[in-house]
């Protein structure tokens, strides 16, 4: 049987005056703070917290993106109430959307107090400054060869012999970035499955997605994502199952007896995406993290009901469990 499904989720939730009138009783911005040091090497810290999904590697890429810098310079802190400020973590797939644009805020605050001081080194208006992201300085307009380094404009601020007037010493901007809207990631699954008639078992043979998740920011990552999410749908259409017995006893109280997925029973899933840019946020992104669990359930659940289908059975609750699924096929043979 083949299935489809496609979807779309409301992700990285609304502005934080939306969540009010919603009876929300906190705000969904997240915080975000750079410290560049004298040395030229950044300090982040960030309210999103990671438990596994490389928000260290994520945000490491969009702070050095935005500052030129080597990623191996800085340094990504999260969960500690001793250094981080504020921070409303992780859910609804926010993480980068309202997270990472809390660091581009911070990043754009940095560069901005970093030209104003390179002019004011260089002896050289404002206006006629321009930042260059290839070679990570800031140089006169037409001419760059009167240019200051990162590292200097840095060690600079430190110093502080040489400041504009009404500049104060050191280089650390904070956001508290508010997203201006929801994002809205979708997706298409097809799958594949075959029945085993003398045993009920499910095999899935193909597995195919596409996603649109906004720009891309490092896309082994936002790959792993999906293929985890779909792994979860589908641990849910066919395996995962809370029991109880007629006493009220949990009896899947481990994963003796709970069913989780397994690497053998998915084939080789083929993903794909499509990047249309979010305009609500400055990365242009969109939620990834739970992409593949929406879609996978509904499309494998449609698949097993498609194989099913020249039988007559047009419905099973979840899990699909071959021991469900042989019953149906039995009571729709006649018991045999």
């Amino acid at each position: 049987g083949v299935g489809f499904a496609g979807c779309i989720e409301a992700s990285g939730p609304a502005p934080s005056a939306v969540a009010g009138a919603l009876g929300g009783v906190t705000g969904f911005w997240e915080s975000g703070s750079i410290r560049v040091h004298p040395t030229g090497t950044v300090t982040v810290l960030t309210g999103a917290h990671s438990h596994g999904q490389g928000h260290d590697t994520t945000f490491r890429q969009i702070v050095a993106d935005q500052l030129c810098v080597d990623p191996a310079n800085i340094d990504i802190s999260h969960g500690d109430t001793a250094v981080v400020p504020n921070g409303m973590g992780t859910y609804g797939s926010r993480s980068t959307s309202v997270g990472g644009s809390a660091l581009v805020r911070s990043a754009e605050k940095i560069r901005s107090k970093m030209m104003k001081l390179a002019a004011h080194l260089l002896e050289a208006d404002d206006a006629d400054m321009v930042f260059d992201a290839d070679n990570g300085n800031f140089h006169v307009k037409g001419s760059p060869d009167k240019a200051k380094a990162f590292g200097e404009i840095a060690f600079a601020a430190y110093t502080a012999h040489s400041l504009p007037e009404g500049m104060e010493p050191g280089l650390e901007e904070d956001c508290y970035y508010d997203p201006a809207n929801f994002t809205f990631p979708n997706s298409a699954h097809i799958a594949q499955v075959g029945i085993d008639k003398e045993t009920g078992e499910v095999t899935i043979e193909k597995y195919f997605a596409v996603d649109d998740v906004g720009n891309v920011i490092n896309p082994m990552i936002v790959r792993g994502q999906v293929i985890g999410g779909i792994a979860q749908g589908v641990g849910q259409a066919l395996w995962e199952e809370v029991r109880y017995d007629d006493q009220g006893q949990l009896i899947t109280g481990s994963l003796l007896d709970y069913t989780m997925p397994r690497a053998d029973g998915f084939p080789m899933i083929e993903t794909s995406r499509q990047e249309t840019p979010s305009p609500h946020n400055p990365l242009g992104v969109k939620g990834v993290g739970e992409m593949g669990t929406i879609a996978s359930t509904p499309a494998i659940a449609n698949a097993v009901m498609d194989a099913l289908a020249p039988l007559g059975i047009k419905h099973i609750d979840m899990p699909l469990t071959a021991a469900k699924i042989y019953g149906a096929m039995a009571a729709a043979n006649g018991g045999n």
